[in-house]
């Protein structure tokens, strides 16, 4: 170690900066490491030999339920989505499905009035202004008919057994929220997707541990999930993520959530990066809404505590960990061979990014640049988010993901 200095002093701080820096570095580091690789695997590993025992209906039992769906513009996918639900072996008698068409200027309004001379139990509000799928879902729970709602998108298409598996939890009076198991569909080479896919398979099984450890589950996919409507929370009308804010209000006022891994759904995942990338900035931004509100919970000391620092907050904060740790190894690259050797490496990665983007116009598609690409991304999307919601979000509108990429 090269420590230039004309005195003793001199050379004691800038000992102690070295110091310093390599403490911010090694934190940076372990604190982005944890949430994505440490904490999925404790849970595995406190997981082994855990099943869900709770009780559960049978068939014949299944309570009447509330499907409930905000739909925007929708033709190319709301017809295949409604018969997904009807034909399934959930008894028809026992559904009701409302959807809320958000101002559609596409054909989603007559394809659903179609529909509904066929199925009896299917019944439509058309608003004439935008209002954002928050407002109608608020809207929607307040006038479903039954105890357990159904929150689900417009392109989440159900497996037969979906609804089955989903609301036999609820026998059990501690479970509150139920999530789906997301399948995606489309998935190609050349696009994001199979990237996205592989995160969102980790996601499942983390989410599903936290469950059947603890009822913790840190939030539902969004796509379809269940919760008994007493403790449906009407969500805040600027909010962007509204199933995080339904969840964490689930897990606030004592209710367990969980995943049930065999009530599959299936959702054309996005193959265009700058796609996916807008709607990474805007669950980035509806996460930092909710860490506003939530913030309070991680001072519980419980498993919710635990659970929702080590799978959201940090990650939410792996931008910053990212930034601190390149920073402070560019301060010690003079000073320690280390160091020299980690900014360099970091720098290399970096250029790898849009080394991804040159294979890509050529046909080249090699998978870890592919997974290192939408790491970066997400974390630069995460980055963005925390500054917009910083900024203040007035409205939730916001326009779907292009369908069927």
């Amino acid at each position: 170690m090269f420590l230039p200095g004309k005195n003793k002093r001199e050379k004691q701080q800038l000992i102690f900066m070295i110091l310093l820096y390599q403490y911010l570095f090694w934190i940076s580091f372990g604190l982005l490491v944890f949430p994505y690789i440490v904490y999925p695997l404790l849970l595995k590993i406190l997981a082994i030999g855990k099943t869900s025992n709770a009780i559960t209906y049978s068939v014949e039992e299944l309570p009447a339920i509330s499907i409930l769906i905000a739909a925007h513009n929708e033709e190319a996918v709301i017809e295949e989505k409604l018969q997904s639900i009807f034909s399934g072996n959930y008894p028809t008698e026992k559904l009701e499905v409302l959807i809320g068409s958000d101002n559609s200027t596409d054909r989603t309004n007559e394809i659903i009035n179609a529909l509904s001379k066929k199925y009896s139990h299917l019944k439509l509000t058309a608003f004439t202004e935008r209002i954002g799928k928050v407002s109608i879902i608020n809207k929607l729970a307040g006038t479903a008919s039954n105890s357990i709602l159904v929150i689900t998108d417009a392109n989440v298409i159900f497996d037969k057994e979906t609804l089955v598996q989903l609301i036999r939890h609820f026998k059990s009076t501690a479970i509150a929220l139920v999530d789906t198991n997301m399948l995606h569909k489309g998935l190609k080479r050349e696009g994001i997707s199979y990237e996205e896919s592989f995160y969102i398979r980790g996601e499942v099984s983390t989410k599903y541990n936290e469950g059947i450890l603890w009822g913790t589950m840190m939030g539902p996919f969004g796509g379809c999930y269940a919760l008994r409507k007493e403790y449906f929370t009407p969500v805040p009308e600027n909010f962007l993520v509204d199933d995080f804010y339904i969840n964490m209000k689930v897990l606030e006022n004592g209710g367990k959530a969980i995943t049930e891994v065999k009530a599959l759904v299936f959702e054309d995942v996005s193959n265009e990066l700058m796609e996916e990338f807008r709607r990474k900035i805007r669950i980035a931004t509806g996460s930092f809404q909710n860490l506003f509100v939530f913030s309070h919970l991680l001072f519980r000391f419980n498993a919710i505590s635990f659970c929702f620092l080590s799978h959201k907050v940090l990650r939410w904060k792996g931008p910053l960990f990212i930034i601190i740790a390149y920073i402070s190894s560019l301060l010690l690259v003079n000073y320690n061979n280390f160091f020299h050797f980690a900014f360099y490496f970091e720098t290399f990665l970096l250029g790898l990014v849009p080394m991804d983007f040159l294979l890509k116009q050529i046909g080249v598609h090699i998978r870890p640049l592919r997974l290192l690409r939408h790491f970066f991304f997400m974390n630069l999307a995460i980055l963005i988010g925390m500054f917009k919601a910083f900024a203040g979000v007035k409205s939730s509108i916001w326009e779907p993901t292009l369908r069927n990429q």
